[in-house]
């Protein structure tokens, strides 16, 4: 186990390089953030802040909190907004760009899982050249949402972007009705998306289209260097690292809402959370997302939209690679990679040491149940983590989330034998199923009453469902409101694209 990092930064030392700011004029614009009134911290990560050396007592200072706002310039950085373009919906878009995120630079990562540096970013900081119609502005509680569910799904081991913080200002924007303002700060290795290869390919610019390639190939995947095919070799890697995620977006119930080419990671990893949500009452074909009226990104979808964004990606590398056989070869990993992926994850989520011939059909019976019955998932895979295997009139927490329970029953029984076959111990079992399964998820409703709190300048839920989301696995006894199914009204709680 390593040590812990030592704290060593106050903000104003952080040691920023800009390596994206190197690239050429072209991809980027430097620019100011727009100050706001008098800035408030609303919430900040003290685990995010160590991956960077930052003390989380900063915080606590007024010039910090003026900097993570936009009204103050950390020394070292080079704030500027990203170009790129995309696909919204299925539908080629043209240009999009960084229409409220400023990108401050990065700085040195002590983050085991993804070392060397992390990029810094401000979201909400005002309006950029690429704001297009909109006011450079995010909201007060899309900004919880983001700051919460980031630090969440880090806790739950996905690959996804970071949240520092939510600094808050009570000058008002106009979504559906007025809103307070925030602006979040952001952490990833990198904001590069697919459509920032699309927004060359479709300009037919080659040269800046290979320098992206470049840049993202050395600083990121330098191993790629030696294949005979670097450009090949990278759609392979993000096509592999697209499939797992997707893969465990699907294990835990996340759905991303808005998996657009410009919200897809060129790192595989979880960014830009917007609509987002995690399933509660099971339904296979559930659109988190309000705006999404078509059902493009459906729970049911998101494999499948995975791959289709995986191929928007190969269509603007086929350029640098050269023969579409070579990036269809690269995009043939994705089927087999996702299948793999979950089809492990299910069997760790089952408490399942061994492979048989026979678990497909336990595993498709048993969604099948899930979805007949409207199960919560998350409660569903946590309590079957208790049953016993010998002792069917234990199940009763488990069997009381269903409304057929002689349909549960007789899943069980099927489930019981198949433990039986590889002499499955109960206790042991239970510690591996609950590693896994999670007991707290950023329900909506938790995130509402935080966010209600919060715009009251009541900040103290924010702070507690995040110690909370932050020890996903563990019982927590004293937090045991947050993990019960969520009250009547939560169903009314709606979600979209405005933020």
């Amino acid at each position: 186990m390593n040590a812990p990092a030592v704290l060593t930064h106050r903000a104003d030392t952080l040691p920023f390089e800009n390596s994206f700011a190197n690239l050429p004029p072209a991809f980027y614009t430097r620019l100011q953030p727009t100050p706001v009134p008098s800035p408030y911290l609303v919430g900040a990560s003290a685990s995010a802040a160590r991956l960077i050396g930052l003390d989380p007592l900063e915080f606590e200072r007024q010039e910090v909190v003026e900097a993570f706002a936009g009204n103050r310039i950390l020394p070292g950085s080079e704030p500027l907004a990203a170009v790129y373009s995309g696909h919204q919906f299925g539908v080629w878009a043209g240009q999009l760009g960084d229409g409220r995120a400023i990108l401050l630079g990065d700085v040195p990562s002590l983050d085991d899982a993804m070392p060397g540096r992390t990029e810094l970013q401000l979201k909400g900081a005002g309006l950029t050249p690429f704001s297009r119609m909109g006011d450079g502005r995010a909201v007060l509680r899309s900004s919880i949402r983001e700051f919460l569910c980031s630090e969440a799904m880090a806790a739950l081991g996905i690959p996804t972007s970071r949240a520092l913080c939510v600094v808050g200002s009570d000058m008002l924007v106009m979504r559906e009705t007025p809103e307070t303002s925030a602006i979040a700060t952001r952490m990833a290795p990198s904001f590069v998306r697919f459509g920032s290869f699309e927004h060359w390919f479709y300009t037919e610019r080659n040269e800046e289209l290979k320098v992206l390639a470049d840049y993202v190939i050395d600083r990121f995947y330098p191993d790629l260097r030696a294949q005979p095919n670097p450009y090949r070799a990278l759609l392979e890697e993000v096509t592999r690292r697209t499939a797992e995620l997707m893969a465990q977006w699907q294990a835990v119930g996340f759905m991303h809402g808005v998996m657009n080419t410009d919200n897809m990671s060129i790192l595989g990893l979880t960014i830009d959370y917007g609509p987002f949500g995690f399933m509660e009452a099971f339904d296979a074909k559930h659109i988190c997302n309000h705006s999404d009226r078509g059902g493009r990104y459906a729970y049911y979808m998101q494999p499948k939209i995975g791959h289709w964004n995986c191929f928007a990606l190969g269509q603007a590398l086929l350029p640098l690679i050269g023969e579409v056989g070579d990036a269809q070869a690269a995009l043939e990993a994705y089927g087999g990679v996702y299948e793999r992926k979950l089809d492990a994850l299910l069997h760790d989520k089952l408490g399942l040491r061994t492979v048989q011939e026979s678990d497909k059909g336990l595993v498709d019976a048993m969604f099948n149940l899930m979805q007949a019955t409207h199960v919560d998932f998350t409660l569903f895979f946590r309590r079957l983590g208790d049953l016993q295997v010998d002792n069917p009139a234990a199940d009763a927490p488990l069997r009381d989330l269903f409304i057929d329970r002689p349909a549960f029953d007789a899943w069980a029984a099927d489930y019981r034998a198949r433990l039986h076959q590889e002499n499955s111990v109960d206790g042991e079992r239970r510690a591996r199923m609950h590693a896994v399964n999670p007991k707290y998820i950023l329900r909506n409703y938790l995130a509402q009453v935080a966010i209600d709190k919060a715009q009251k300048k009541d900040f103290s839920e924010v702070a507690k469902l995040l110690a909370v989301l932050e020890r996903p696995f563990d019982e927590q006894p004293e937090n045991e409101q947050y993990a019960a199914l969520p009250p009547d009204w939560a169903s009314e709680l709606e979600v979209s694209c405005s933020s």
